[in-house]
């Protein structure tokens, strides 16, 4: 089983930053793609941003040039540095991550439990 825990969400005036992180853990034998989605009230959850595990970070049209997503490999960690944040950031952002477990085998996808990121105005 793999876990993830997520953590850097809160409450921040418009223009401010956030920086969400999420460890994975447990039966990991490698890690392909990273990224972190988000999902308002009455909305459907959409991506923010994804990195492979080599290649360049791809991001929605709506967080570039505001939003960093790296990883540290090491760590199996990705972290989500969130710049200059508006109203309409406001949301859950959760984590996924594509992970083998036995090699050889396609990897599955995980989701983490979800943070709450509120921008006020």
């Amino acid at each position: 089983q793999v876990q993830l825990v997520e953590s850097g969400g809160g409450l921040v005036e418009a223009g401010g930053s956030l920086r969400l992180s999420c460890a994975a853990s447990g039966s990991i034998f490698s890690i392909n793609a990273m990224g972190w989605y988000r999902q308002a009230p009455g909305k459907q959850r959409e991506l923010v941003a994804i990195i492979p595990s080599s290649s360049s970070p791809d991001y929605a049209e709506f967080v570039k040039g505001r939003f960093t997503i790296s990883r540290d490999n090491a760590k199996n960690t990705v972290l989500l540095q969130m710049n200059s944040l508006k109203p309409d950031d406001t949301a859950v952002y959760y984590c996924r991550v594509w992970v083998v477990t036995t090699p050889l085998r396609l990897p599955g996808n995980y989701w983490g439990q979800g943070t709450q990121v509120t921008v006020s105005s």
